[in-house]
């Protein structure tokens, strides 16, 4: 028997992010001594008192089916966040979903038609682009590298690129996988073209509590964007819970009633536990957070120094935990040189739209991102 597959999932390849993350097991099961900075994973263990929540949910007995958008506990809390933030939401505005991937995955499913005209900023993150082509959607990407990954001087490209065609806008900020945050004139920009042509905008805000003295607007909190946003976060980076698996999207109504079917029907909902210990995380984590951003800023400032030593210009982000730096034209062969001569995992930068760079995550340790510079040096990769 020949096994056919559908178009649909011919569209997309395997997440580069992971693939890498493979490779490296692979030669860590061999012996090798790998340092790993090609994956987002805060490399700090979740705060006790979240843990012990979920320990305590279980032992009340939450280990049934919740309610499919979410627990009224956590739905009630996250809107009381997004509010703080200067968002109207109320909780029947939010969808609470296993990581803040499925949440991007059902809002794109529920905007996107065959042949709908989707514009991403590049450098994007890798999973953007699959979801797009999953729904059947076309690519129309805006090249941001030009412009030291800013959106403010690169807002006449991107009305150029948009128009009455296009129905979906996707914005990160803080931006994975440069570490931009956005301007408010940049915000703003992206408000009028978005009035003006009607378009529909996710804000991917999952980095927003990890910066570094940049402020954070949320773009949903602008004049004339509320009606025509969905704010996505989650609970992965901030609260080092990434195995938990645990983000949301808030919306208008109208789009929550029809996200919320294919959410029913396909992952019915987030664990039942979990939830309750995210409403631990969104009430008394507020040290926690600030400790583990601290950190992050010191490996930045640290990471920024060594290269430079290595005359080694970066972009200095001001939020999340990842750097774009300039290596071989061919960086996805400089990334397999990385990890097979120096053993340290990067991302290469074409996985994102930019080729020539290659991602690499501080969420490690000083001394280990220190080695990483010195292996790379050494084998003449700097």
């Amino acid at each position: 028997m020949t096994m056919e597959f559908s178009e649909r999932i011919g569209r997309v390849e395997p997440s580069a992010t992971l693939a890498i993350s493979s490779l490296a097991s692979e030669l860590k099961a061999d012996g090798a001594d790998v340092i790993d900075l090609s994956v987002g994973e805060p490399d700090f263990p979740t705060p006790t008192n979240i843990v012990d929540a979920c320990e305590e949910a279980m032992e009340e007995g939450h280990t049934g089916y919740p309610p499919s958008n979410g627990v009224p506990e956590l739905r009630e809390a996250i809107a009381e966040k997004l509010q703080g933030d200067g968002l109207p939401y109320e909780a029947d505005n939010v969808i609470v979903t296993p990581g803040a991937k499925q949440a991007l995955y059902e809002t794109v499913q529920t905007v996107v038609d065959d042949g709908d005209e989707v514009v991403l900023l590049d450098p994007a993150w890798v999973s953007y682009e699959a979801m797009v082509k999953l729904a059947g959607g076309d690519l129309n990407r805006v090249d941001l590298a030009p412009h030291d990954f800013k959106l403010e001087p690169a807002l006449d490209d991107l009305s150029e690129a948009v128009s009455d065609d296009t129905e979906l806008l996707i914005v990160n900020s803080p931006s994975n996988p440069t570490g931009a945050v956005y301007s408010d004139k940049a915000l703003e920009g992206v408000r009028d073209l978005a009035v003006e042509h009607d378009i529909t905008v996710i804000s991917d805000e999952i980095y927003e509590q990890i910066t570094y003295g940049a402020e954070c607007t949320s773009l949903g909190t602008l004049d004339g964007m509320f009606e025509r946003t969905i704010t996505v976060n989650g609970f992965s980076k901030a609260y080092s819970m990434t195995g938990w698996r645990l983000g949301y999207l808030a919306a208008p109504e109208e789009l929550v009633s029809q996200a919320a079917k294919l959410h029913s029907h396909s992952v019915s909902s987030a664990t039942n536990f979990v939830q309750r210990a995210g409403v631990e995380a969104l009430a008394n984590t507020e040290d926690d957070v600030s400790e583990m951003v601290e950190a992050f800023h010191e490996r930045r400032d640290r990471l920024v120094a060594l290269l430079k030593q290595h005359d080694v210009d970066v972009r200095t982000p001001d939020g999340a935990f990842y750097m774009m730096i300039p290596v071989a034209e061919d960086d996805q062969q400089w990334c397999e040189d990385a990890l097979e001569q120096a053993h340290v995992a990067t991302v290469p930068g074409s996985a994102f739209g930019a080729p020539g760079y290659a991602r690499v995550s501080y969420a490690a340790g000083l001394e280990r991102i220190e080695e990483a510079v010195e292996r790379l040096a050494d084998e003449d990769l700097l």
